[in-house]
């Protein structure tokens, strides 16, 4: 009359204890590398947007008109105003690729993005980064970055009717492959055109 429903009570299997670690162990590796593409993504937007800021410092330096100085005498013209892209920086910021580390720009007067005039290099572009950086910039007139993580970037123009705006950086810290960035632009008939988007190698290097 009392009859006790032993199956009722049963724990689980082996084998369903098995599927389940297994799922688990999937679903684990699953959110482990979708966070460390997460933090890459983020590591390379900095260089996308910071390619496209250079950029945009160049294309706002060229439309500026400059005038020549002069002291006319009477019935003098003064030159033309005309439109210059902004000479080459000095040297890339920083002076080596970080290696899955961050560098901090130095903001002393005549460094890192400080150095330059007003035409040239990083004060012509009214460009600087006070934050820490994982990538070396360059910004060149008149030529493309030679490092290897840029081979293939577009071409600049010949001479000094173009520019380019490039990131190199090695986020991984293997130093032996790198990740590659730029964006330029050519002065064609008096207009400055910019390529359609940022070159990208390697990105996660």
């Amino acid at each position: 009359m009392r009859a006790i429903k032993r199956y009722d009570r049963r724990g689980f299997t082996l084998v369903e204890l098995m599927i389940v670690v297994a799922i688990i162990g999937v679903l684990a590796a699953l959110a482990i590398y979708g966070v460390r593409r997460y933090l890459a993504t983020a590591k390379t937007s900095e260089a996308k947007n910071t390619v496209g800021a250079i950029t945009r410092g160049a294309a706002a330096a060229y439309e500026r008109e400059t005038s020549a100085s002069q002291i006319l005498a009477g019935g003098g013209t003064s030159a033309a105003a005309s439109h210059e892209l902004c000479d080459s920086a000095a040297a890339a910021v920083p002076a080596a690729i970080p290696q899955g580390t961050k560098y901090q720009p130095n903001s002393a007067a005549g460094q890192d993005f400080n150095n330059g005039s007003a035409v040239l290099g990083w004060p012509c572009l009214k460009f600087t980064i006070s934050q820490p950086i994982y990538y070396q910039y360059q910004y060149l007139r008149g030529a493309n970055n030679t490092h290897a993580a840029l081979t293939g970037a577009p071409a600049v123009g010949a001479g000094l009717l173009g520019f380019e705006a490039s990131a190199v950086g090695d986020i991984d810290g293997d130093g032996t492959a790198f990740s590659g960035f730029a964006r330029g632009g050519t002065i064609s008939n008096g207009e400055l055109a910019l390529a359609t988007q940022v070159f990208v190698n390697n990105e996660f290097e």
